[in-house]
C-alpha cells in the first residue's frame, strides 16, 4: 500500500497538471456553460467527463467550444457521438480541434490529452445536438500563465 494521503496525491498531480477544478455532475440539455475562464489566460493541460448516469441511445453530438465575451467562439474538438454510453465512460480532448473529435474510452480509461491549449478569458462550454437523459461530470486541469489567472467551475443547470 503506498504511503501518501489524499492531500499528497493532489499535490503531485497539481505538480504534474496543474490546478484542478471540478464541476458536478449535469445533464446538459443542448448547451451550458462547463468552466469560466478569468482574468488572463490559462494553459489547460487536461479536460475530462465522466458519465454518471447512462446516456440515452439516439443521436447525441457533442463537443466542447470557447466563448470569449468579444471574439470568435473556437472548438476546442470537433463531435463525438454519445449515444447509450455508459456509467463510467470516460471523455478527454487530444488538444487539437482542427482534425480530432473528443476522444470516448468505454472500458474505463481514456488516452489523456496529448497536447495542451491556451485559453484566454472564456466560458468552456459544452455543446449538445439534442435534448437527452444522461449526466457527465467534468474535471480541468491548468497552469496560469498570467498573475490572477484561473478557472472556476459553473454552476449545473
Amino acid at each position: 500500500m503506498p504511503s501518501y494521503n489524499l492531500s499528497t496525491r493532489g499535490r503531485l498531480a497539481d505538480i504534474g497538471l496543474g490546478i484542478r477544478v471540478d464541476r458536478a455532475t449535469d445533464n446538459i440539455l443542448t448547451s451550458d456553460n462547463l468552466f469560466t475562464v478569468a482574468t488572463g489566460n490559462v494553459l489547460v493541460t487536461l479536460i475530462l467527463g465522466e458519465v454518471t448516469t447512462t446516456m440515452e441511445t439516439k443521436v447525441l453530438t457533442f463537443k466542447l467550444q470557447a466563448n470569449p465575451t468579444t471574439g470568435t467562439t473556437t472548438d476546442l474538438c470537433a463531435t463525438l457521438d454519445l449515444s447509450a454510453d455508459e456509467v463510467g465512460a470516460l471523455y478527454t480532448i487530444t488538444g487539437d480541434a482542427a482534425t480530432d473529435a473528443m476522444q470516448r474510452g468505454e472500458s474505463g480509461s481514456v488516452p489523456a490529452q496529448t497536447t495542451a491549449v491556451v485559453v484566454a478569458p472564456v466560458t468552456i462550454d459544452a455543446v449538445v445536438g439534442a435534448t437527452h437523459t444522461g449526466s457527465i461530470k467534468w474535471s480541468i486541469w491548468y497552469l496560469p500563465l498570467e498573475d490572477g489567472a484561473y478557472i472556476e467551475a459553473a454552476a449545473g443547470a
